[in-house]
């Protein structure tokens, strides 16, 4: 063979090079032993996870983390379908990875060999798009627009799948220098009249409202969202993917809208005349009754992607663009009609932003404390604390998510890590693996329940591994707690398989692993404890025991309208 050949494994390796990747999470297998004995020779680094449910969900928490593409890889059957769930999580959440699997030789294709799964087929539907590459010549332009399409538009996954054959084959190597998908559009820049329209309708608007979701996060455009919220001085929401998105200490934030959102988010969306919504979906989560959300407002909706503009609320001015690209536009047109529209409602706006502070007084999202056990807001406010609204805080699904969200300040963006759309459980520690490896400068907390953590008990090894110094904090009510909490509010408390009645003595499952851990039961020494957990230098297990019984306010009952939210717990009625 000349020397200029290279194989179809190297050529890979050669366009993940070009395309900047410098880590994959992944688990190697039988197809992909090509690519793996390549891989010895590339200066990429490989993130060996204890299961490929996970290394999709390091590549969310390092794509999250960063905005690049995150980078998983797989074998085939088994291996690619262990993925599934994390590129249907990628897919909701709007995340930008590529997923490599290996796929049995061409020549065996659809014979059911050993380890044969139709990947392509079964992911066709959780992925923005995928490919199958069985000859070796397709393989570099499909590479390179598979990550064109993961970050490009609205992101998400992308997943190639390769021969055997194609890995193995030779070929000469040509970088390529242009991707041509003719039936691939991406609306970026944004109607110049639909932009000045929009700018006008801020302006007459009486109570404004900026609705903010993980589109902004995705488009990099936090600064333009923060600039034109103060030259509107308009109270802004963000949702549970929009978190950082606006500071959270910043005076025109109120907080997250929504099934569990604030008493002020949700009641400024009820009165609001105006939604500036950007980067969002109307996501069920948010809005509750549909038929009930906003019945005063009009709606700007801004979104890159044209699917999502009238979907679930119709718009009375769409505008389909790239946030990053339309928001400067639009803040131009602002500032040059602000000089003549400023006052015109500056008098109803005063009694907007008098009203909006009124409920924020109110019904005030608040930390609980006891002094005879360990609240669970008590636990999320000394994380908060500690973070100081600065550190990666990625999170598993259930309650802790919601009370992390209601009480943890993110002050930058792509410091809040959780999964959203499809609430998968088991996210939360690998996700943190990939925010470590993306971010090493970076304070990161796993926050897990006990139930989401055991579903990712694997990924220690990950951890010790490589001596990430990420601070796992269990929450450990031993319940399923968000489905306990259900169970007990609308199924007349028939608490039904939702008790988790043992746990590992975390030092010693540390310790098996190489690190520390420990468990605190105490509400007065459980402050000290956390310190000690973030001032160590490795990682660190802290299993905190709270209180089971808590439930997370306020609430929405399904199919209630986010006005007629569950403030607390039911009183007693005094006879």
């Amino acid at each position: 063979m000349s020397s200029n050949l290279l194989s179809g494994a190297k050529i890979l390796l050669n366009c993940l090079s070009q395309e900047n990747v410098d880590v994959i999470f992944g688990y190697p297998g039988g197809v992909t032993l090509p690519l793996y004995d390549a891989l010895y020779d590339y200066p990429i680094r490989h993130v060996l996870v204890r299961h490929e449910q996970n290394a999709a969900f390091a590549a969310q928490g390092y794509a999250r983390a960063t905005g690049k593409v995150g980078v998983c890889c797989a074998t085939s059957g088994p291996g690619a379908t262990n993925l599934v769930t994390g590129l249907v999580d990628a897919m909701m959440d709007s995340i930008p990875i590529v997923a490599l699997t290996g796929q049995v030789t061409s020549k065996l294709m659809g014979s059911d060999a050993f380890q044969e799964a139709d990947t392509f087929g079964i992911t066709r539907s959780a992925t923005k798009h995928n490919f199958l590459v069985k000859k070796i010549e397709d393989l570099p332009q499909v590479i390179h627009e598979a990550f064109y399409i993961a970050a490009s538009g609205r992101p998400g996954p992308v997943l190639v799948d390769i021969t055997k054959d194609a890995f193995q084959a030779q070929a000469h190597y040509e970088p390529v220098t242009a991707i041509h998908l003719p039936g691939y559009r991406v609306f970026s820049e944004g109607h110049s009249g639909q932009i000045r329209r929009a700018a006008q309708m801020m302006w007459d608007a009486e109570r404004p409202l900026v609705y903010a979701g993980g589109g902004i996060i995705a488009a990099n455009a936090s600064d333009d969202l923060r600039t034109l919220v103060e030259v509107l001085d308009t109270p802004s929401v963000c949702t549970l993917m929009g978190l950082g998105a606006m500071p959270s200490d910043h005076p025109n934030f109120i907080s997250m809208p929504g099934m569990h959102g604030s008493y002020a988010a949700n009641m400024s969306l009820s009165h609001t005349d105006l939604i500036i919504a950007l980067g969002v979906r109307f996501d069920d989560r948010v809005t509750g009754r549909l038929s009930a959300f906003a019945p005063h407002a009009k709606v700007i909706h801004v979104d890159v992607d044209p699917a999502e503009i009238g979907k679930n609320r119709s718009a009375d001015l769409p505008i389909v663009g790239d946030l990053k690209r339309v928001l400067p536009k639009l803040l131009s047109e602002v500032k040059e009609l602000g000089s003549a529209c400023r006052d015109k409602k500056q008098a109803a706006r005063q009694n907007w932003w008098k009203q909006v502070r009124e409920w924020k007084a109110e019904h005030p999202l608040v930390a609980q404390k006891s002094d005879t056990e360990i609240k669970p807001q008590h636990l999320m406010a000394e994380i908060d604390r500690l973070s100081g609204g600065r550190a990666i805080v990625a999170s598993d699904v259930g309650q802790h998510q919601m009370w992390s969200a209601q009480l943890i300040r993110f002050n930058e963006p792509r410091l809040w890590i959780n999964s959203g759309g499809l609430g998968s459980m088991g996210f939360g520690l690998p996700a943190a693996i990939g925010a470590q490896f993306a971010r090493p400068d970076k304070l990161v907390f796993a926050i897990v329940g006990d139930g989401g953590f055991q579903m990712s008990i694997p990924e220690l090894a990950t951890i010790a591994n490589h001596a990430l110094p990420i601070k796992i904090i269990v929450m450990n009510n031993g319940y399923l707690g968000m489905v306990r909490q259900w169970q007990e509010l609308f199924y007349n408390n028939r608490l039904s398989q939702v008790e988790l009645s043992s746990f590992p003595d975390p030092e010693k499952l540390a310790g098996a692993y190489g690190f520390k851990g420990s468990t605190i039961e105490s509400v007065a020494d459980f402050p000290k404890a956390l310190e000690a957990a973030v001032a160590e230098p490795g990682p660190y297990l802290l299993n905190v025991k709270v209180s089971p019984f808590e439930n997370v306010f306020p609430m929405v009952p399904a199919g209630g309208a986010i006005s007629e939210m569950v403030l607390g717990p039911p009183q007693p009625v005094e006879v």
